[in-house]
């Protein structure tokens, strides 16, 4: 009933192309800037953590769904687990991060005198850092693989109950992993970059970050499916439930935000409000950009129901958000890693490079199996989701 997707010649040439580009700006860009390994690592980091925790968060997606016994995501769920087999390419990219840590993080070599950064040499030390970059990396992978394997089987397995509950099973095993790891990697790779500075909500900031930035993927990849003729069963009620997922997590986001802002402020203690100064005096555009972007926008478009339902206008939401987000980590990292503001052909080309790279795997493995789980147990009600609202 559903063809399969075919990743044609045209489409890897197209990513070929791409990466090349984007290869070609980096190493020009990596020459531009020898002396300055910090912006590189700055880069690496970048988007190395944003295309894998776009990844985390699509896979996230599907799990929720399942642990939620939700019916209508089926009808798009071969997209984000595609997604989440980036993820071992995005480990690697990561693992990059560890050959330069001593360029982006100062508690690799913490001051005699600096009493705050001795005191967590226990847990910020290079040896400790670099077993936890690679147990994230690893166990991540092993979840997603598990996931999909069981997702594919159900293909050959119509019928089959003890699957389902399996892969339930599973997907709570990935949940509780994930609540503890996407918190802990947030505060490793992102926050221990201002050593001296720490926020309790700051692995929720991130984790909503990445997952509406893979809400928005998805979005992406959708529009882009059904122009090339796949996934014309998907309907105004599967566009309206990603809508309101882009409209809630983009409203989300500005309350965490919003939240860990105004209790900084408020406070107004020294060691806290160097985080925001930083970023007002020396990133101030790019700062209240961050915000118009990733809030205002995705609101005043999407806050009407009928702009929910209609694929243009979510595409034009879900590219902003994915850009936005994409500045989000910038403000994030740049600040304490590279102290100015830099954009040019090595943010560019870098961006291009792993974007490539991460629509590449996407691509490899939809083709791999057919579009469309179609022996779920709840396919049918996403089927004839229009029916039975």
């Amino acid at each position: 009933m559903y063809k399969s997707f075919e990743f044609t010649q045209n489409i890897k040439k197209f990513l070929i192309a791409l990466m090349v580009i984007g290869a070609l700006l980096t190493v020009v860009g990596v020459f531009m800037n020898l002396d300055h390994m910090h912006r590189i690592m700055a880069n690496v980091l970048l988007n190395g953590f944003y295309f894998t925790a776009i990844a985390m968060g699509a896979a996230f997606f599907v799990v929720v769904h399942i642990l939620g016994e939700s019916g209508w995501h089926t009808a798009i769920q071969r997209i984000p687990e595609a997604l989440g087999q980036y993820i071992p390419v995005g480990g690697v990219i990561m693992l990059l991060v560890l050959l330069g840590m001593g360029d982006l993080y100062h508690w690799t070599h913490p001051d005699p005198d600096d009493t705050i950064l001795l005191g967590k040499v226990p847990f910020l030390n290079p040896v400790f850092f670099s077993i936890r970059t690679v147990v994230y990396i690893v166990v991540w992978t092993l979840l997603v693989r598990k996931l999909r394997k069981m997702s594919l089987a159900s293909d050959s397995s119509p019928d089959d109950i003890k699957l389902f509950t399996r892969t339930r099973n599973w997907s709570g095993i990935f949940i509780v992993i994930f609540a503890i790891t996407s918190s802990t990697s947030a505060w490793d790779w992102i926050m221990s970059i201002d050593s001296h500075w720490f926020s309790t909500l700051f692995g929720w900031y991130i984790f909503v970050s990445s997952f509406v930035a893979a809400v928005a993927m998805v979005i992406i990849l959708l529009f882009v499916l059904r122009r090339m003729g796949y996934m014309d069963h998907v309907n105004e009620e599967h566009m309206h439930d990603l809508g309101k997922y882009l409209f809630g997590f983009s409203v989300f986001w500005a309350y965490l935000w919003v939240s860990q802002y105004l209790l900084i402020w408020y406070s107004n203690i020294p060691e806290e409000t160097i985080y925001f100064v930083k970023r007002q005096e020396d990133f101030g555009m790019i700062f209240w950009a961050n915000v118009i972007i990733n809030f205002l926008a995705p609101f005043l478009i999407l806050m009407a129901r009928g702009t929910k339902r209609k694929m243009n206008w979510l595409l034009v939401s879900a590219i902003i958000v994915f850009v936005g987000h994409w500045i989000d980590m910038y403000v994030a990292i740049w600040p304490g890693s590279v102290g100015h503001a830099d954009f040019g052909l090595l943010e560019i080309g870098m961006t291009l490079l792993v974007l490539g790279v991460f629509l590449f795997s996407f691509f490899r493995h939809f083709a791999k199996a057919p579009v469309v789980p179609e022996n779920h147990p709840y396919f049918k009600e996403s089927f004839d989701y229009d029916n039975i609202r």
